[in-house]
């Protein structure tokens, strides 16, 4: 038998193919898990919520083979994950970050959960998270959750939990959400992988507005191999979700075994859009320049991403009004000052300003998808600046430019929801304080294959993900 630390240091990939010729069980890897995360998160505070237990009886009665048999591309055979405390595990503690619903104990698991454990996922864990939504891991229930890469950094949010547990070896494969970016700017701050499926390739369970395409569930991993994994057990329809759509004749994991070379890559610093730090910039330049060796065309360009930021701004203002409204209004003195910010500003939205965002939103998606005519990924920074000090609530500047709100530094991710493309953020480099750099690759509308096969490519070319895992970093 594999010793605990041989166990946390395989890909979940590897761990997917030694439980399927039965080399390895599952309650191999809860034990190897639980060791980890004992002797670090102390340190790290990504997974503040754990029980080992109740996945040992999941992995006791577990099947043997796969429903459709071994061959099934998204079953996992036992492997433990860790679910986002946004998701609803049964019999296990939601408590969204809030002080609202620190002792809310969900009565039933959310079928982006249920789908997973259905694939053969055993979740052990719950993920740190920001109050409601963020792209910095703290609240005043579980406290922050540190960079690995340097634990006086932050880890990025919202999915912040997951990317330092992936990145520190707790877990093989972790859960993430993004509304504005909260899947890829954690991959990008602790050198993981992140992916924003396209709208509809996830499930989502009750607690999201069904006809939402701004929030969307996918997978965390520390390669792009482990997230088409993840993927092809998260990709299946579902008549809770109205947007969801069947799952796809070619298993995701085929587009990193068979990967199909990209002709042509823009690639743009800044998007025309907001200000980026210098050595953000050249590094994710120098990452995207490496497909030129593969005989890939690189230029500079990007679609006009004009009236985006006030868009995305007003949407989402308007989400969080809808969903939180009413929380507001009972528990105000309860709920983190920037979310109360946030849900006032969509409780206050004129009409007009609604219809100019769903106007703004409606002619970038057709500029987008005339650019991607000509090109098969567009490439920037996944955040315009490096992990910041975990004593701030979130960066107010981008060199001399001051920013206005809690939001602006997100903007490269944030724009790129309003396009309904799907993303992913791979670890490219690191700046010369050594913390990661994302470069982040986005496909056209339902190209998710083919931008799969894009990053995993670039990762092949670059070569850092197998410096994962590390250990917690002072």
């Amino acid at each position: 038998m594999a010793s605990g630390d041989e166990l946390v240091r395989l890909t979940a990939t590897q761990a997917v193919a030694l439980l399927r010729q039965r080399e390895i069980t599952p309650l191999e890897l809860i034990d190897a898990a639980e060791e980890r995360i004992a002797a670090i998160d102390s340190e790290v505070n990504a997974l503040p919520i754990t029980f080992f237990d109740a996945a040992r009886r999941i992995a006791r009665r577990l099947p043997a083979s796969a429903p459709r048999g071994d061959s099934h591309p998204g079953w996992l055979a036992g492997l433990p994950i860790v679910a986002k405390d946004y998701n609803d595990v049964a019999g296990q503690l939601t408590t969204y970050g809030s002080p609202i619903f620190a002792n809310a104990i969900a009565k039933t698991t959310d079928i982006t959960v249920a789908t997973l454990e259905a694939n053969g996922a055993i979740p052990i864990a719950k993920s740190n998270v920001p109050e409601f939504a963020g792209a910095h891991t703290f609240n005043s229930v579980f406290g922050v959750t540190r960079n690995p890469w340097n634990l006086r950094k932050s880890a990025g949010g919202s999915s912040g939990g997951s990317a330092a547990a992936l990145a520190s070896g707790m877990v093989w494969l972790a859960m993430g959400s993004d509304l504005g970016g909260s899947l890829r700017i954690p991959a990008s701050y602790c050198g993981i992988v992140g992916m924003r499926p396209s709208a509809g390739r996830v499930p989502r369970g009750v607690g999201l507005q069904p006809f939402d395409t701004l929030w969307v569930e996918g997978p965390m991993a520390r390669t792009v191999a482990d997230v088409a994994l993840m993927l092809d057990a998260q990709a299946v329809q579902s008549s809770h979700d109205p947007l969801s759509f069947p799952r796809p004749g070619t298993a995701f994991v085929d587009a990193v075994r068979n990967p199909r070379t990209p002709r042509r890559i823009a690639f743009s610093s800044d998007l025309g859009i907001a200000k980026v730090d210098p050595e953000v910039a050249e590094i994710c330049r120098a990452a995207v320049l490496r497909f030129s060796t593969m005989e890939v065309i690189v230029e500079e360009a990007s679609p006009d991403f004009s009236g985006a930021i006030d868009a995305f701004q007003t949407l989402r203002a308007l989400l969080l009004a809808t969903v939180h409204g009413e929380l507001l209004k009972r528990e105000r003195a309860r709920i983190a000052p920037d979310i109360v910010w946030n849900i006032e500003k969509g409780l206050r939205l004129s009409i007009d300003e609604i219809l100019a965002a769903k106007r703004a939103r409606t002619a970038l998606y057709h500029r987008v998808a005339n650019f991607f005519d000509r090109y098969d990924i567009l490439a920037c920074p996944t955040v315009s600046v490096p992990p910041f000090p975990v004593e701030q609530r979130f960066p107010t500047e981008i060199g001399d430019e001051k920013l206005t709100t809690y939001i602006d530094w997100m903007s490269f991710t944030f724009v790129i929801t309003l396009t309904a493309c799907p993303a992913i953020s791979i670890s490219c480099g690191f700046t010369r304080s050594g913390l990661p750099v994302g470069l982040q690759l986005i496909g056209q509308s339902h190209g998710d294959f083919a931008l799969l096969s894009a990053a995993h490519l670039l990762e092949q070319e670059l070569r850092i993900a197998h410096q994962l895992p590390i250990e917690p970093r002072s």
